[in-house]
């Protein structure tokens, strides 16, 4: 009986100890899926409808070194706290707390972070650089994307300014500040490693054109600004890659990339793109096995959303889309670049199987629903 016991006991503790790391220390995943029907209105309200986003600086002076930059650019950084409500192996509700990043983007308390940072949160706080503590009153985000904008009510903030991220070089030094391991607002000095890199954070889920560096990048980074010699914003830090034996592989949303997602967010609330209305998972080799698809690649319908184009177009869920628009399409994450590449109302043929049968069909792209 003791011996029973304690075989319990050990694997209940290694349970929550995987369970406690696994929320630590991994990044949130993003569902990039449509919904499975647009709702019937729509009750997402825009932060401020006129608002015209920063135009990038023409500033040509480069302050001297590091610390005149972080002078500049630190008041702009602000610390988020989020509580989320999680459940542990007994389905008892329990507070889990978090820290991320942000930077204000305009003086009335609208501020810049990622989308992972506050997604899903009960409760959310901002701290400003010089203490003040805010509860965040609007959210809008944008998973796909990885940005969200969230807005407190405060005035006469010092706003951050904003680059071009088309300007950067590899080797042009560079600055994350942010709040690492929910500490407080600290600075790391960095290099520009790569441009314009494509990185797969989920499955199903790619983050485009972003800068990769080596300033550090830790937990509670994420949403935190990038800033160049110029005490400009050049991007959104956001993601690394941690692997034994990886070093100095941080990664953030160029500003150029960023830009017209934050316009959206604040202007409407939510961001616009052309919509199919499926739920895709990518072809593999158990998939085909467990289908009996007669192809081992393509875009694989798990769900229609009822009225959509897809609907329209007589696409099934078991269907596999395997050209879209005249492009070959082998992955879902394909199909979803595919259909983001189009426009909206533009009328497109997708060839799909169907069992044994190849088969065409057109759709004409509407707008996304909102969220």
């Amino acid at each position: 009986m003791k011996g029973i016991n304690l075989k319990y006991l050990l694997t209940y503790l290694i349970i929550m100890l995987c369970l406690f790391l696994g929320s630590s220390c991994l990044l949130p995943p993003i569902d990039t899926s449509p919904p499975s029907s647009p709702p019937p209105t729509s009750t997402v309200t825009p932060i401020d409808p006129d608002w015209t986003p920063p135009s990038p600086e023409s500033n040509t002076l480069v302050l001297p070194n590091f610390a005149d930059v972080v002078a500049e650019v630190k008041p702009s950084v602000v610390a988020i706290n989020t509580e989320v409500i999680t459940y542990d192996i007994f389905n008892r509700p329990f507070k889990q707390e978090g820290a991320g990043s942000g930077w204000i983007i305009d003086e009335d308390g609208i501020i810049v972070t990622n989308s992972h940072v506050v997604e899903g949160a009960k409760a959310i706080t901002v701290t400003l650089a010089d203490g003040r503590t805010f509860p965040v009153e609007t959210v809008r985000t944008d998973p796909l994307t990885d940005l969200a904008v969230v807005k407190i009510n405060a005035q006469n903030l010092p706003a951050a300014n904003v680059g071009d991220s088309s300007k950067l070089r590899i080797c042009d030094p560079v600055i994350a500040i942010g709040n690492p391991l929910g500490l407080g607002i600290s600075a790391k000095p960095g290099w520009v490693s790569r441009l314009g890199v494509s990185l797969q954070i989920s499955s199903g889920q790619t983050l485009y054109d972003l800068i990769e560096t080596d300033a550090p990048i830790n937990p509670g980074n994420s949403g935190g600004a990038l800033v160049n010699m110029s005490q400009e914003v050049i991007g959104i830090t956001s993601v690394k890659i941690s692997m034994v034996g990886v070093e100095g592989m941080g990664y953030a949303i160029s500003i150029n990339q960023a830009m017209p997602i934050i316009e959206e967010l604040v202007q409407k609330g939510y961001v616009i793109r052309p919509w199919l209305g499926v739920v895709l998972r990518s072809v593999d080799q158990w998939l085909a096995s467990r289908y009996d698809l007669a192809v081992n690649k393509g875009a694989f319908i798990t769900e229609v959303a009822s009225g959509s184009p897809a609907d329209k177009a007589g696409i099934e869920p078991g269907d596999v889309i395997t050209e879209f628009a005249g492009e070959e399409i082998t992955t879902a994450e394909e199909l979803i670049q595919a259909i983001h590449s189009c426009q909206i109302g533009q009328r497109v043929e997708i060839i799909f199987w169907r069992g044994d049968a190849q088969n065409t069909t057109y759709a004409i792209l509407a707008e996304s629903p909102p969220p």
